[in-house]
């Protein structure tokens, strides 16, 4: 039996991005494994700390989305990261271990500076957030991590911080190995990764007309713009989209698509309406959810997600030597 560990920031409601690269596999892990799911709210600080006015209700939104796709809170710990606060303490002794340079170069955190084009304002909280997923990981001592393609090099930091504890102090934590999805990256709207900072998403909530909407908007081959033209599938935000819903389908099309025999028209109507008949049963769910005591199921969660924390502090507290007051 594995020790399942993963989260995502609440910064609003969940897209499809986020159920198929992280959400999906959670909830396939539910059974047989020992899973911990956080809302992880700190690291939404580390990107826009002045928007937190409506943290509470942005974490209330992504547990009802989560509970609407799957998560089962009778089968899995789901807790807000704030409410364990043994993970800032283990976070602090973790930075300890771990360079300014080595963080500088994790292409991940490279790109988000990018894309939000923080430039020089970039904050230690963000520089040190690959450091403090790696403490909400290893003091559950999750041994696999279900994540996006863009996450594996702070899994891989986690496994370096993992071992250079062991090494230091004994050994004491796992080296927590990346569980991906098949659809290891969703892109967005305009073929940029999927993000709602960047406003390319599509919600798992939207209603049909915004997800009509949405897709035919959507960046497609540049080079294709009348049906009999040779077209590239390849570089087609919604044949990306086709190919995670389905198979069969998309390898009718791509072929169509390249030999010039389906319009782009016809196509994003086609995945629009593949994308809403698999939303539709999560739309309803979500309705279901809405009304459950949600604060309620977060206390349990945090309960015990603390119990747990406990333990590992107390071990990481003796293995370090620190004091420790009877």
């Amino acid at each position: 039996m594995d020790k399942i560990l993963s989260g995502l920031r609440p910064t609003g409601r969940m897209h499809i991005g986020n159920f198929f690269g992280a959400v999906e596999n959670w909830v396939r892990l539910q059974d047989g494994n020992i899973c911990f799911f956080e809302i992880a709210d700190w690291h939404t600080l580390t990107t826009k700390p002045e928007n937190s006015k409506n943290l509470r209700e942005l974490i209330r939104e992504t547990v009802i989305d989560w509970f609407a796709c799957g998560i089962d809170p009778e089968k899995s710990c789901v807790f807000v990261q704030s409410d364990v606060k043994e993970h800032s303490e283990l976070f602090l002794l973790f930075s300890m271990l771990v360079t300014v340079q080595r963080l500088q170069r994790n292409p991940t955190l490279k790109d988000m500076i990018k894309d939000l084009s923080i430039g020089e304002n970039l904050s230690f909280g963000l520089l040190g957030y690959p450091v403090l997923q790696a403490a909400d990981i290893l003091i559950y001592r999750a041994n696999k991590v279900p994540v996006g393609e863009d996450q594996l090099p702070h899994i891989e930091l986690t496994r370096e911080i993992a071992r250079r504890f062991n090494f230091l102090y004994g050994e004491t934590f796992p080296e927590p190995e990346a569980i991906l999805t098949e659809a290891k990256r969703v892109p967005g709207l305009d073929g940029k990764r999927m993000s709602k900072s960047l406003g390319n998403t599509i919600l798992i909530s939207d209603s049909e007309k915004d997800v009509e909407k949405k897709v035919m908007s959507a960046f497609t081959d540049p080079l294709k713009i009348k049906k009999d033209d040779i077209g590239h599938p390849e570089g087609c935000v919604p044949f990306a989209y086709l190919k995670i819903l389905n198979k069969e389908i998309y390898t009718k099309r791509e072929i169509e698509c390249k030999e010039g025999k389906i319009g782009c028209v016809q196509c994003k109507k086609e995945i629009a309406s593949l994308l809403n008949k698999f939303l539709e049963p999560i739309r309803e769910r979500r309705e279901i959810v809405s009304k459950w005591d949600i604060e309620k199921i977060l206390i349990k969660g945090k309960e015990k997600a603390r119990e747990e924390a406990r333990k590992t502090m107390e071990i990481t507290r003796e293995k370090m030597g620190l004091w420790s007051s009877k």
